[in-house]
């Protein structure tokens, strides 16, 4: 080993090395894309991956499959579109007795939302698409401010929606008239 040489073979066991991790890496990608094809998946993980919302435990495509407009018999529409459609976040405790963009506390209790054009004072309808319970809240707060969602949800009208747990909910919007007093039908 004089002078910086190395046994004979030495360098094999490095190439053979390096070789056995490659094929490795391949073989685990080779699984991964056919695990997400055998779940109904057509692209690649890495395709999916900016449009996964990850939850503890669980995670779900934050893009529902679009659902057919319901029709009545003679094929007219039920009920109102949406005005809005979208995802709903929710905020709580960290902003909870905090001064809102209206001027108002918030109450984390209270049937709230941050919305970022409709009126303070505006009552909308808020509709989960994934379990279809709604609930009426009150815009009295500028939001959200990420980007990709509608409505910001006060935890108590999380909770109604029960969504809590889940952080983002795909929700319809349906600004309310002042005599309105129920969501428009499903």
């Amino acid at each position: 080993m004089a002078g910086g040489t190395q046994p004979p073979g030495a360098h094999c066991g490095v190439a053979l090395w390096l070789l056995l991790r490659w094929a490795l890496g391949l073989w685990l990608l080779g699984s991964a894309c056919t695990a997400a094809q055998a779940q109904g998946l057509q692209a690649e993980p890495d395709a999916l991956a900016p449009n996964l919302l990850s939850v503890p435990g669980e995670a779900m495509l934050i893009d529902p499959p679009a659902k057919p407009e319901p029709t009545a018999a003679d094929g007219s529409p039920l009920g109102l579109p949406a005005d809005e459609v979208g995802l709903a976040s929710w905020y709580g405790a960290q902003f909870h007795r905090r001064r809102t963009a209206s001027g108002e506390l918030f109450d984390m209790r209270a049937l709230t939302a941050a919305h970022p054009t409709l009126p303070f004072g505006s009552r909308v309808c808020v509709r989960s698409q994934a379990t279809g319970r709604t609930v009426i809240v009150r815009i009295n707060d500028r939001g959200p401010h990420a980007p990709n969602r509608v409505i910001d949800l006060s935890r108590g009208a999380a909770e109604a929606l029960g969504m809590v747990g889940l952080g983002l909910k795909p929700v319809e919007l349906f600004a309310l008239q002042e005599d309105d007093k129920d969501c428009p039908a499903p």
